[in-house]
């Protein structure tokens, strides 16, 4: 077995330090160019004939013309692309929310409920980690994903190329990020064990800009005006007036260690932002162009380590696997969440690669609106008119930072 470089082509670029910050709150990103292969024709100078005379000069019609951004073809496909990208994040992460909170409804036919969130975690990291390896082992085979022959380092055996990673990557920045991240996701499954429905629990979520603006508060740093506070204080108000608009007769009612577990999963939202932040930092100060699935692989790498750690200390792992051996269906519906983790993630990536990260941020943030509804349209939940009105608050917030964020928008924060 040996190492070597091997040139790239076509390449990617990594973006400028806009796409670098916004790496930290999506997971990571990439700007690829469409290589455009120009039209040919022959030259006018005539072809041979025997005798060594040439035939009168071919008047060809000029070939047609290569799309540039503005021509209505290159706007139909960029259409197409984001129709695409966005279709897939939507696809994926609509039938991900779904498949979770079905998770946490099973009920075995002896009563016993799912409720081992870790060695969810477990399952959920295995499968981004095989989709990540698998899209690196791509890129080594195919040289893409770098700019240049140093970037790009591959493994060869037996004549084959393998792996298309960055080169010397410390490992030791993903550990953070994979503890503050695993935390988030299994506190988020918990909240949902514990009684908190799914409505709520994601409209909470939506409120991760809560606890960066109160460690911003107290540690400084950045500051934010007005009409942000004005944001995400309709979020919390929203989700708190559905929360308690409830009807008694459901059965999903919030209960206080689903509240708890939710503020919990938000806290490290806000530890993940500023865990990432670092992350990149450190990558650019180092001089290493950081590829979405290095991020991918390494970061649920440490992510399904923590959670295979937790699970087997609080005993989660083994009875994990007894449940889902005892109970094939909820086992089904764990791997479907977990294929819809790995290609949400992977349509994320095409979706930042080709377009404005804020694009992207916007489609994963109206999805979560889109999540909501269909929970409450399909999985049997009772709104009254206190808790509709509470659901519109808090969207009207989560649609107002869309908004915000928008060019134009002056959604900036004050420094």
């Amino acid at each position: 077995m040996k190492y070597h470089s091997h040139h790239a082509f076509p390449s990617m670029k990594s973006k400028d330090e806009t796409m670098q910050h916004e790496l930290a709150e999506r997971g990571s990103h990439l700007e690829s160019s469409d290589d455009v292969v120009p039209l040919l024709s022959p030259a006018g100078e005539g072809s041979p004939v025997a005798g060594g005379a040439t035939s009168s000069p071919i008047i060809l019609s000029p070939p047609p013309p290569v799309p540039t951004p503005d021509s209505p073809g290159a706007a139909r496909a960029q259409a197409l692309r984001l129709l695409f990208g966005a279709g897939g994040i939507y696809a994926s992460f609509l039938y991900y929310g779904s498949l979770q909170e079905d998770v946490f409804r099973y009920q075995s036919e002896d009563g016993g409920k799912f409720t081992m969130a870790w060695y969810l975690q477990v399952l959920e990291s295995l499968t981004n980690v095989a989709f990540g390896t698998a899209a690196l082992v791509i890129m080594g085979l195919t040289g893409t994903g770098h700019d240049s022959k140093e970037d790009v380092v591959v493994v060869v055996v037996g004549g084959r190329k393998w792996w298309g990673g960055t080169p010397n990557l410390p490992k030791r920045p993903f550990l953070s990020s994979g503890l503050s991240q695993v935390c988030s996701k299994a506190f988020t499954s918990l909240a949902l064990a514990n009684g908190l429905s799914f409505p709520v629990a994601t409209l909470a979520k939506s409120g991760k800009m809560a606890p960066v603006m109160i460690g911003s508060l107290i540690l400084g740093g950045a500051s934010y005006g007005l009409r942000d506070y004005l944001q995400v204080l309709a979020i919390i108000a929203g989700t708190a007036i559905l929360s308690m608009g409830k009807k008694k007769s459901d059965s999903s009612d919030s209960s206080t260690l689903g509240v708890i577990f939710i503020l919990l999963a938000l806290v490290m939202d806000g530890i993940t932002g500023g865990v990432q932040k670092r992350l990149l930092a450190e990558m650019k100060r180092s001089k290493i162009n950081l590829l979405p699935y290095d991020m991918m692989t390494f970061t649920n790498l440490f992510m399904m380590f923590f959670a295979l750690l937790i699970s087997i200390v609080l005993g989660e792992f083994t009875r994990g696997m007894t449940y889902c051996s005892r109970n094939p269906e909820v086992f089904s519906l764990i791997w479907k969440f977990s294929l819809c983790s790995a290609i949400g993630q992977s349509f994320i990536f095409y979706t930042v690669a080709r377009f404005d990260p804020l694009v992207c941020s916007t489609v994963t943030t109206t999805r979560k609106i889109f999540s909501v509804l269909l929970s409450i349209l399909f999985k049997g939940h009772s709104i009254p008119a206190q808790g509709w009105m509470g659901l519109a608050l808090a969207v009207g917030g989560i649609l107002s930072e869309v908004v915000h964020k928008a060019p134009g928008g002056h959604g900036k924060m004050k420094r």
